[in-house]
């Protein structure tokens, strides 16, 4: 994969560890597998985070903390 192909990575995390991780070209698909992954995996214990790999924002995170 060229570093184009990778550049939004998303990844969930349970007990501290990656569970599953996806990467997009498009910061739009890529937002909206947050929100699918979020309804769908975001239960107590779970961390989910989209990153801009490319500048190292970190562009959404759920659950959002204070």
């Amino acid at each position: 994969m060229s570093s184009d192909e990778e550049r939004f990575h998303l990844t969930l995390t349970r007990a501290d560890r990656p569970a599953m991780q996806g990467w997009w070209r498009d910061e739009g698909t890529a937002r909206d597998r947050f929100r699918d992954w979020v309804g769908s995996w975001g239960l107590p214990g779970a961390r989910i985070t989209l990153v801009d790999e490319e500048t190292g924002a970190e562009l959404e995170r759920w659950p959002k903390e204070t």
